[in-house]
């Protein structure tokens, strides 16, 4: 199967908002998704792109995509890609198309001289020994910490000096 990558533009806006419900929608976190058209115009082709999203195309259909940023790595003294998120429709799933944007990533990471690739697996999810066979290995003495909502806004400063 043939299958080619395209970079998002904002015109895809309401095609990304759908690829990340149908992910959620997969992941049993649909109502975790608060993100609109208008956030995601905003973060990822405003002033200043957060993310960048490439879509997977086979016979012209946008068949996944994958949505990723860049971090950096103080060990390596290098950025690397992080996957956010990573989806293939389930109508083209085991047709190679997830390895072939997984490839694509790499090649960019490459590209970009990156020292690392990484994304985050949901414990359940089948896709695990897909990634393990590819070589990715799962980073089980780190556990991962997170802040929102309110508890991020105790935290931080009433005001900031830049």
């Amino acid at each position: 199967m043939e299958v080619k990558f395209r970079k998002a533009g904002k015109e895809d806006i309401g095609l990304i908002l759908q690829f990340i419900t149908e992910l959620a929608r997969y992941e049993k976190m649909e109502d975790e998704v608060v993100a609109t058209e208008e956030s995601l115009a905003d973060s990822l082709f405003g002033v200043k792109p957060a993310a960048e999203v490439i879509f997977a195309l086979t016979e012209d259909i946008e068949a996944g995509f994958v949505l990723f940023f860049h971090n950096y790595s103080t060990f390596l003294g290098k950025p690397g890609i992080y996957i956010e998120d990573l989806y293939v429709k389930p109508e083209f799933r085991a047709k190679g198309i997830g390895r072939k944007l997984l490839a694509y990533i790499a090649g960019l990471a490459i590209e970009r001289s990156c020292g690392r690739v990484e994304w985050w697996v949901l414990n359940w999810n089948p896709a695990r020994s897909f990634y393990e066979a590819l070589g990715a290995r799962a980073m089980d003495k780190w556990t991962v910490y997170r802040l929102t909502g309110k508890e991020l806004e105790n935290l931080a400063p009433a005001t900031r000096a830049d």
